[in-house]
């Protein structure tokens, strides 16, 4: 979709840009797959914040979306509309299977009203049908990826976001991931021919605070123009550099340039190799 940029009327509107929703067949979403959304504003089972700046936005029902498809094989759908979704930065689409079910999926980029997908073990290759990593040729561009045999897609879901298939050897598909990672997965998982819609998501600008608080964003404040009692950068007259070796989160534990995966994940047999280009020692 391409992005509409405003005239500077306001100081808010300057550098603002939002998506053309031209592509957008209804704004009403199908009633039997959507549920209300409680909000959560960040906060655990016991009321205490948890996830810092959340909090507040409009209001959204939940889509009910189907990302394993696995119980429709073989059953030939027709795409009828193309739907924003507020829970995800990629759009949707509602398909009418030839059973009379609805149901809906992620839309790939260049899928129209009245196209014909399925979900097949081997099946064409074309955008929107969901194959498994066996019978996809070497360097298609797949979406909507399982890692699990029948446990349903779980990466590359994000708008624009798309993997490659590599070779297939074996048991396992070496699959290049969108952050350039190398891995191994088993050639019997499924994923959905093409790229996740809404490609230009990255490009729009946001322009004023309160369009994020539509989106649920509280604001975030520096560490360094808080008191000591409130972070560990905080203190000092005017603007002081945080006077430490290496910068602390508000709880004293180091941040920036530390490792957050675990030494010894289970997984990591599974990488080929890593997202800077570097090999995994086995």
């Amino acid at each position: 979709m391409p992005v509409k940029k405003f005239k500077s009327t306001t100081p808010g509107r300057r550098m603002m840009s939002v998506l053309d929703y031209s592509i957008i067949t209804t704004n009403k979403p199908e009633k039997s797959l959507v549920v209300g959304k409680k909000k959560k504003a960040g906060r655990n089972n016991q009321g205490k914040i948890t996830i810092r700046h959340q909090g507040g936005g409009h209001k959204k029902l939940l889509r009910n979306v189907d990302f394993k498809r696995t119980d429709k094989l073989g059953i030939p759908g027709k795409v009828t509309s193309i739907e924003y979704d507020p829970n995800r930065t990629a759009l949707i689409m509602l398909v009418v299977y030839a059973d009379g079910e609805k149901r809906y999926h992620l839309a790939p980029e260049g899928i129209k009203i009245g196209d014909e997908i399925v979900a097949k073990d081997k099946a064409k290759i074309t955008i929107g049908n969901r194959i498994m990593l066996k019978h996809i040729p070497s360097g298609y561009n797949i979406y909507n990826l399982e890692l699990e045999r029948n446990k349903g897609g779980q990466i590359v879901r994000s708008a624009g976001a798309k993997a490659t298939l590599i070779a297939v050897e074996k048991d396992v598909a070496h699959v290049k991931l969108p952050s350039g990672e190398v891995r191994l997965i088993n050639k019997n998982c499924f994923a959905t021919i093409g790229i996740v819609s809404n490609i230009d998501h990255t490009l729009v600008k946001i322009g004023k605070a309160g369009r994020n608080r539509w989106l649920g964003i509280r604001p975030s404040v520096r560490g360094k123009v808080m008191n000591p009692v409130d972070h560990p950068h905080g203190g000092g007259e005017g603007n002081q550099p945080c006077g430490l070796p290496h910068p602390k989160t508000p709880w004293g534990l180091a941040a920036l340039g530390v490792k957050t995966r675990k030494r010894n994940k289970h997984s990591n047999k599974f990488i080929v190799s890593r997202r800077n280009g570097s090999k995994l020692n086995k």
